[in-house]
């Protein structure tokens, strides 16, 4: 089998020819240039798809199927792009443009995260479980939910927007609108201002040192680096933003009782150090925890930054 995955961002549209295990044979890549109309930029995609295919000698014909993962809503059942907040896509026909120019056999189209979580059920860390859920720790908390090999998306396309479920009653403000988001504690953009907050409070802790003085370059590394070198605040920093985490992760367990969660996106880079103290929190606030039933393995992601690719190719697996 062939598939193409078209991983659709702000910034760059990336390719990738992709064989049944996830493996990516070919790939290529343009900048977005976001403020073009959406005809122009699927023109685009449409001439990646005929240069990767070009690179390995075969005609777009042979392609067995083209998946694009989108930011926004996507309607998966009618081949559109619903609504993308940052590129000109509306109601947007995607799958019938790229299949009467291309000659491809099939295509279809879905929410990025939903493709993300597809990726791992196929062929990354949930491979070999029939539910599963992804859940991706970036600038903001995407996720993905896999039932029976399947996503679910809910009636209306927007199923599974994990980040925006209250863990802090009056928290801290959400761009959706809302307060206390999962989003506004456990995404990157949560743990900077976390530790930012620390920072300010404690003029003392290394994590100043490890920026050389400028706040403003705090990152998502930081107060994990800073705990790895002793620092007691950047163990606090971590400590909360575990235990923020987790409350998240838990209440996904607690609702959908997965076979498997898997955490991807740039936290998830802190491996072990993530995981294990991860999971003896969720652990103890399952529902069933001292029932002694089986419970929702955690792990991290293994498809990483192809997982938008990976993910959009899988989207031809089982249709």
């Amino acid at each position: 089998m062939k598939y193409i995955g078209i991983d659709l961002g702000g910034t760059n549209i990336a390719v990738g020819l992709v064989d049944e295990n996830g493996t990516i044979l070919e790939k290529a890549s343009l900048p977005t240039n976001a403020k073009r109309s959406a005809d122009e930029i699927t023109e685009d995609m449409i001439k990646l798809i005929f240069t990767v295919c070009e690179r390995r000698g075969i005609s777009s014909s042979d392609v067995d199927f083209v998946g694009v993962a989108c930011p926004g809503v996507a309607d998966s059942s009618k081949g559109t792009i619903k609504y993308t907040c940052n590129l000109p896509f509306s109601d947007y026909p995607i799958v019938e443009k790229i299949c009467s120019k291309t000659g491809v056999k099939s295509a279809g189209v879905d929410n990025d995260a939903n493709a993300a979580a597809k990726g791992e059920a196929e062929v990354g860390a949930a491979k070999g479980f029939s539910s599963s859920v992804m859940i991706t720790l970036g600038t903001g908390v995407g996720g993905g939910i896999i039932v029976d090999h399947k996503i679910l998306s809910g009636f209306n396309s927007t199923a599974a927007e994990l980040g925006h479920m209250v863990i802090v009653k009056d928290g801290r403000p959400c761009s959706c609108g809302r307060r206390g988001c999962f989003e506004t504690y456990s995404s990157a953009t949560g743990l900077v201002r976390t530790t930012r907050e620390m920072m300010e409070k404690n003029k003392d802790t290394f994590m100043w040192d490890i920026v050389k003085g400028d706040i403003m370059k705090v990152n998502g590394r930081t107060a994990f680096d800073a705990m790895r070198a002793g620092d007691n605040c950047g163990k606090a920093v971590v400590d909360e933003y575990i235990s923020y985490l987790a409350s998240g992760v838990a209440n996904i367990a607690n609702i959908l009782a997965p076979e498997i969660i898997s955490i991807g996106g740039g936290i998830s880079n802190e491996g072990d150090t993530l995981l294990l103290p991860l999971r003896k929190e969720v652990s103890e606030n399952l529902y069933a925890h001292s029932a002694g039933v089986k419970e929702t393995e955690i792990r991290i992601a293994k498809l990483k930054n192809d997982a938008g690719i990976i993910g959009a190719a899988m989207l031809g697996v089982g249709i």
